[in-house]
């Protein structure tokens, strides 16, 4: 068996590293999504029911309930989220990422990131910027009244603006972004700012309205510099699914939280969840916040993980050791040390300078983590427990061995292993 599992996860790793995500287009969830309509809400991580959504996740969908025109109060909002009128569904069921609390509904732009090698596409909503946004479970009239500009005024110009470029390829810009000191999951800012650089010729020609203009620029560079997230978690969802599926491999391809669970799913094992509770998340809080305030690890945003990129390129972002709380500059280089004894190959794409410019660790195997004892390192926001406060803080978590456990004894069983 072991002769299989090992020509399994070449291809798997081959299909992962060789993927080539590209921007391609603009487009509203119901016109990507079959059968939804507007009480249809996805959400980050593994499957979860209103009664156990975290807070901030519950405050997110009341403030969407009001952006779709189904509540028109706060009140109205939360006694149809608790409703069963509602369904609720993984952004991962549909192919797509959402950060922290992910919630994606029926009129919200998405980005389409087509995979160029295997032809399989994956979506994200458009990052809101800083401030009371859904991330973080904001549901004031402000949060609704920018989600709405998203849907009116940025997203037509950003279709025109990706149709006029005719696409962006995302890996080329993540690797230079990466040697400019981003592992790309909370340190974003090269990569904001290259892809910003990297649009604005096009964007001056299909803006005609000077004001409109400025608007998006605004928006585009204050305070913003988490804005090529959603871009990197879209490109890093479309190279795993291309690795997903595949009989016999035990490569990870997804691995995602909602605030209560974490789950992860393995390419051989089909759609499956292996789930755990969501871990604390260690790290340096804000002025006047602490532990007791923070809602538990939350958001899809751990496919960069599961891309080999984020707590997994530490080394190459060793100033975001500070940020996380999570040591220092050994520390960043110990981080991804680690992390390349649980993985099965070293990216193509993505390489570390600090590192003699190896490839970032990448392909999570269940057995090396259980083998090693080592788990995934994610690096990630933290939010307060209380919807619509935002982000307290930032740190590192470790995904739960038990996920890795119960997926290598599914694995060992449906493959007739002792």
């Amino acid at each position: 068996m072991k002769k299989e599992i090992e020509a399994a996860n070449k291809l798997a790793l081959e299909k992962l590293t060789s993927a080539q995500p590209v921007w391609v287009d603009i487009k509203q969830a119901h016109e990507l999504f079959e059968g939804m309509d507007k009480y249809t809400i996805l959400h980050a991580g593994p499957p979860i029911t209103w009664n156990r959504m975290s807070n901030p996740m519950k405050g997110a969908i009341v403030a969407v309930l009001k952006y779709e025109g189904l509540a028109k109060t706060d009140e109205e909002a939360f006694e149809l989220g608790a409703s069963d009128q509602i369904t609720y569904e993984p952004c991962h069921h549909y192919n797509a990422v959402g950060p922290m609390t992910g919630i994606t509904s029926y009129s919200m732009p998405l980005y389409v990131v087509e995979n160029q090698t295997d032809g399989n596409f994956s979506y994200s909503t458009i990052n809101e910027g800083a401030g009371d946004v859904i991330r973080f479970g904001a549901y004031s009239d402000n949060t609704v009244k920018r989600l709405k500009w998203i849907e009116e005024v940025l997203a037509p110009v950003f279709k025109k603006l990706v149709n006029e470029m005719g696409g962006v390829s995302l890996n080329p810009l993540m690797a230079q972004a990466i040697h400019m000191g981003d592992e790309l999951h909370m340190r974003n800012g090269s990569s904001t700012s290259i892809f910003i650089t990297s649009i604005l010729g096009s964007l001056v020609d299909v803006v005609d309205e000077k004001e409109e203009l400025k608007e998006i620029i605004h928006f585009l560079t204050s305070k913003n510099e988490q804005f090529f997230l959603n871009l990197a978690m879209c490109a890093c969802k479309a190279s795993a699914d291309a690795a997903h599926g595949i009989e016999n491999s035990t490569i990870v391809t997804a691995m995602a939280r909602n605030g209560v669970d974490i789950g992860i799913r393995v390419s051989g094992l089909g759609d499956e969840w292996f789930t755990a509770p969501a871990a604390e998340v260690e790290g340096l809080y804000f002025s006047g916040y602490t532990k007791e305030d923070a809602n538990a690890d939350i958001g899809d945003s751990a496919i960069m993980e599961t891309g080999g990129i984020g707590g997994f390129a530490m080394a190459a972002a060793p100033a975001i050791v500070k940020f996380l709380g999570a040591g220092g500059f050994k520390d960043a280089i110990e981080y991804t040390m680690n992390m390349y004894e649980i993985t099965a190959t070293e990216s193509i794409n993505f390489t570390i300078p600090n590192l003699d410019f190896r490839g970032t660790p990448t392909g999570i195997d269940i057995r090396k983590v259980i083998e090693t004892g080592y788990s995934p390192t994610i690096n990630t926001a933290i939010a307060s427990k209380e919807a619509g406060v935002g982000m307290i803080g930032a740190g590192v978590s470790k995904a739960p061995m038990v996920m890795f456990e119960n997926a290598l004894i599914a694995f060992a069983k449906k493959a007739g292993i002792n």
